[in-house]
């Protein structure tokens, strides 16, 4: 059974009907830095056409997903599948981004999640981006929470294998 972490509160039992995946191997993505662009463009405009601003959704959309892609991009583990899955319910899309990494990525996903739930998180992304030092790895998580109002899960599927699920609730930002 996965472990699951939330980020703000807990899973709700709402159900969120699929729309499109794509599943890669892992090593087929990680050949070239292009693929994170290309998979996010793709993904933005199957499923922005039927927005109320299908441009700025797209836009938005795109945006989030290339950031969620390039984490899967940096990881260490050099073989395993790669799955994007997106569904909607609603005025909120989910990305379920499944794969493989190794214990360290694993633990530090998991930790920079539950930080993000805590109070302070946006002072921890003010500090981040404000400060001297450099930005910290868990900048692109903090910047969907706040930037998108995203909620983020963990899920650890196996030993080597994670699930980041991240709601966005781009229709209803405002503009």
């Amino acid at each position: 059974m996965p472990m699951t972490l939330a980020s703000q509160g807990a899973a709700d039992q709402v159900v969120f009907e699929p729309m499109i995946q794509i599943d890669f191997e892992i090593k087929n993505f990680l050949s070239a830095w292009l693929h994170c662009d290309h998979v996010s463009n793709y993904m933005a405009r199957m499923i922005s056409h039927n927005r109320s601003d299908s441009m700025k959704h797209s836009n938005l959309f795109s945006s989030a997903f290339n950031e969620l892609l390039e984490i899967a991009f940096r990881t260490r583990h050099s073989s395993g599948e790669l799955a994007c899955r997106v569904s909607r319910q609603g005025e909120t899309d989910r990305i379920e981004l499944t794969f493989p990494c190794i214990p360290e990525e694993r633990q530090f996903y998991q930790e920079a999640i539950s930080q993000i739930a805590g109070a302070e998180f946006r002072e921890r992304y003010i500090n981040s981006v404000s400060g001297d030092l450099a930005p910290s790895r868990e900048i692109v998580l903090l910047e969907l929470a706040i930037d998108y109002n995203a909620t983020l899960r963990f899920e650890e599927i196996n030993s080597d294998t994670i699930t980041l699920v991240v709601d966005l609730p781009l229709e209803s930002l405002p503009n």
